[in-house]
């Protein structure tokens, strides 16, 4: 036991049922609604770390890596679909630790990538 944490490891262990792949922002939004939320990756470019609020389109700089993310949810905002993605930087980063990128046209390859599963 952990005499800090109070718990066992073993107690604390989630199995999931099952894992499996999602294709396109169709999938994703019925994955999003029926089960929760979904994993992805994409590329971060070098405006992205600024990024503060609205919906994240790439316009400039270089390409800087890729980041594994949180897909929570969608929407639209002044016409412009969204994907609502936790980010694990932390919360004083961009809206509250969460970010708006488009939804629609695999922007910087977020819908390229997506990964769901049940526990």
């Amino acid at each position: 036991m952990d005499e800090k944490y109070g718990n066992e490891c073993k107690d604390d262990k989630v199995v999931a049922k099952n894992s499996f792949g999602l294709s396109g922002p169709t999938q994703m939004m019925q994955e999003i609604s029926t089960n929760g939320p979904v994993t992805a990756a994409f590329t971060v470019y070098e405006d992205f770390t600024s990024y503060q609020s609205g919906v994240y389109q790439h316009k400039t700089g270089r390409k800087l890596g890729g980041h594994a993310i949180e897909v929570v949810g969608y929407g639209v905002e002044d016409g412009t679909p969204y994907w609502k993605v936790k980010n694990s930087w932390n919360d004083s980063w961009g809206d509250g630790g969460f970010f708006k990128i488009l939804r629609g046209s695999n922007e910087c390859g977020i819908e390229g990538t997506v990964s769901a599963g049940l526990v």
